[in-house]
């Protein structure tokens, strides 16, 4: 059974069409690069995994189940706008999800627990390169240090399924280099599934265990609101015969 499946899928605002009869199956522990001109509606795809949206028609589930257009644990998303706390140092922006969670009311574990929680912000802090700098508030961090504590802030709940939305596009490129490391030991290590938003067609291709390309499949000049996005190319690069970026190489443009 597919981790993730998508049926006949659409998004719609009034009379405008954004996604248009989505149909796909997500698998578990995949690497998903999502391509695609600007407007394709790539960033409201995730957010449907997301559950900030609910579809306008058709159907999302989660290992057989609906999924409900709600926010859950078990799905991190993280980025290009750095998403962490500037009021709080990098220990205790990881440990802020395991502080909701675990009391609810206060706002923040207590005594055992949160020592607890401490030490498992410390080690998600090293996994992702910042075992020294827990203390260190965002202001004083360069770009690639406070993406590297969103992603940290993104899997201390231990999610199944990660969404990242274009998050290495304000990164210089050996920074960049570094993040393509840092998450694809991270997936491998954790034997997570990621859905990936990029620009970058190398990118797409150099992480991903599969592209899509979203896109209008039909067009009416008197009428082009009316048509959505959907995803018109698949490419499955964990089988003989991959397609690579060169096939892509006119894509949005």
């Amino acid at each position: 059974m597919a981790l993730l499946s998508f049926r006949n899928v659409w998004v719609e605002y009034g009379d405008k069409v954004v996604l248009e009869n989505v149909e796909l199956s997500i698998a578990q522990g995949s690497f998903v690069s999502i391509v695609g001109p600007s407007g394709a509606g790539k960033s409201t795809f995730l957010r449907l995994v997301i559950g900030q949206e609910a579809p306008t028609r058709g159907a999302i589930d989660l290992e057989g189940r609906n999924l409900r257009a709600e926010p859950g644990p078990d799905r991190g998303v993280v980025f290009q706008k750095y998403s962490v706390f500037p009021h709080l140092s990098a220990r205790d922006n990881v440990v802020f999800g395991l502080d909701c969670a675990g009391s609810a009311l206060r706002g923040k574990l207590s005594g055992a627990k949160r020592r607890a929680a401490l030490e498992q912000a410390d080690a998600m802090l090293a996994a992702v390169g910042l075992g020294d700098s827990g203390d260190l508030y965002p202001a004083k961090m360069s770009g690639g240090m406070q993406q590297r504590l969103a992603i940290a802030q993104a899997l201390i709940k231990k999610p199944r399924i990660l969404l990242l939305d274009e998050p290495f596009g304000a990164l210089d490129p050996g920074v960049r280099l570094d993040m393509h490391e840092l998450i694809t030991s991270l997936w491998r290590d954790n034997g997570l599934t990621i859905m990936m938003v990029t620009h970058d067609i190398k990118e797409a291709f150099k992480l991903g265990t599969r592209v899509l390309a979203f896109d209008k499949r039909r067009r009416d000049p008197h009428a082009p609101h009316r048509y959505g996005a959907t995803a018109v190319y698949d490419f499955p690069l964990d089988k003989p015969g991959a397609v690579g970026p060169e096939a892509l190489a006119g894509l949005g443009q």
